[in-house]
């Protein structure tokens, strides 16, 4: 019996139907941008692996700082106990964001970093004495994280019907998409901006935080937004003294083209989450971080004042150390260099996919590239899940959503390794409409 079998037997996979799902291809191992399965076929991981891997898989030095820190202190409560990875990581987060932050909060993974944000913007005004302000605007499509609280703000996403009875309430606005030649931008803001202002002229007082995911939507279908609107956005949140919350959580180290998404927008969030490429892809691992003002609404003599929120491995000492060393990569020159380089190629070759082949809706954002394909699909549709299969013969890893098509490798990925995935897109392509 094949690994992949004996999985059958046993494993609830995320997202996945496994009525109408093939079995899994079973991995053995990784090296730099590539996976390797069990016949020895290498596939080039065009989805870092859900947008973890920064750096390459098995990368040497954070294996090795993982391991160096196992052998000296692999665990240990971080309530009234701390340890030096996990101060010196806050200390190199807060020296990489803006310089407004100051105080870094663990957990586990992004839809826990998003819950602590939305537990710290909640109580914020609650022991400020404000307890009116009880609601939170999201955009429509976004996708927080699959926890209760993450889940009420994408409710809008289409992924969670089976539980919007058990969702605390939520303010919608429509995403401004953009895309390249995209000439109706400006006026597709200025419309979403204008429904902003009417809502807040009725629930600003009641309105706690906003929160959005800064430039890209991530599992809507890696919807793009210009930097000048979140600068719009920010202008009026602040007017009514409504905290912003960024869900960095996919955009972080990096992806975007600048460490962070808020520092690429120039824009100055009250919180932001981040997680999956903290640790370079090795550990799961995630942190909530917010300004001094947040803090200090949380400090009182009685306990109901704190901010009553943990998890078992919160401050993991060997995450800590993965992450410091992804860090420490993610600063490189070279790393810089293969960041431009990557957007370099996601530009041309977009222009040259739509030359060639059916699709619209050219996009992309520093390291991530996307368009949509002239056929309609929703997630987890019979396309999306066709496509991945041509493309695995052809030696790339995709994960389609719905009829979005995209790219978020590896940051040591070669610049031919991209450059054939254009060609080899184009040409898997043609007749996509009849799949």
């Amino acid at each position: 019996m094949t690994i992949s079998q004996r999985d059958a037997k046993v494993i609830w996979h995320p997202f996945t139907q496994h009525q109408t799902t093939p079995l899994p291809t079973t991995i053995e191992r990784g090296e730099g941008a590539y996976l390797f399965d069990q016949q020895g076929n290498r596939l080039l991981d065009l989805i870092s692996s859900w947008w973890t891997n920064l750096h390459g898989h098995a990368h040497p030095e954070i294996a090795q700082a993982i391991y160096q820190q196992a052998m000296k202190l692999e665990h240990v409560i971080f309530s009234s106990f701390t340890h030096e990875p996990g101060v010196k990581l806050a200390e190199r987060l807060l020296e990489i964001l803006p310089d407004h932050f100051s105080k870094v909060f663990y957990s586990d993974n992004g839809s826990t970093a998003v819950e602590v944000a939305l537990k710290m913007a909640y109580q914020f005004w609650q022991n400020h004495g404000e307890k009116q302000r009880q609601r939170f605007i999201a955009f429509e499509n976004g996708y927080h994280g699959d926890t209760f609280g993450a889940m009420s703000l994408g409710k809008k996403s289409g992924f969670f019907s089976a539980y919007e009875d058990l969702f605390f309430k939520v303010d919608f606005i429509p995403y401004p998409s953009t895309w390249l030649d995209d000439v109706d931008v400006r006026q597709k803001e200025q419309k979403i901006l204008n429904t902003l202002d009417e809502h807040l002229k009725k629930y600003a007082k009641e309105t706690a935080a906003l929160i959005i995911e800064p430039l890209i939507q991530g599992a809507s279908g890696m919807r793009m937004c210009r930097p000048e609107f979140l600068r719009q956005l920010e202008e009026r949140m602040r007017s009514y003294g409504i905290l912003i919350i960024y869900d960095e959580v996919m955009t972080g180290f990096g992806r975007t083209g600048d460490f962070f998404a808020c520092r690429k927008a120039n824009t100055a969030p009250d919180i932001v989450c981040v997680a999956k490429g903290i640790t370079g892809g090795f550990l799961p691992f995630a942190a909530t971080v917010c300004t001094e003002k947040i803090y200090q609404a949380f400090l009182n003599d009685h306990f109901s004042y704190a901010l009553v929120h943990g998890h078992t491995f919160t401050g993991n000492p060997l995450s800590c150390a993965a992450a410091l060393a992804s860090m420490e990569i993610l600063k490189r020159p070279e790393t810089s260099k293969q960041q431009q380089m990557i957007e370099k190629v996601h530009r041309e070759g977009l222009i040259y996919l739509t030359e060639t082949a059916p699709i619209e809706h050219a996009r992309y954002c520093g390291t991530v590239a996307a368009f949509d394909l002239k056929a309609s699909a929703q997630y987890g549709s019979n396309l999306s899940v066709k496509l991945r299969e041509p493309f695995r013969k052809q030696g790339l890893l995709i994960r389609p959503i719905g009829n979005v098509i995209y790219f978020l490798p590896p940051y040591c990925i070669a610049e031919a390794d991209l450059k054939r995935t254009y060609t080899i897109t184009a040409e898997q392509l043609q007749g996509v409409t009849t799949c």
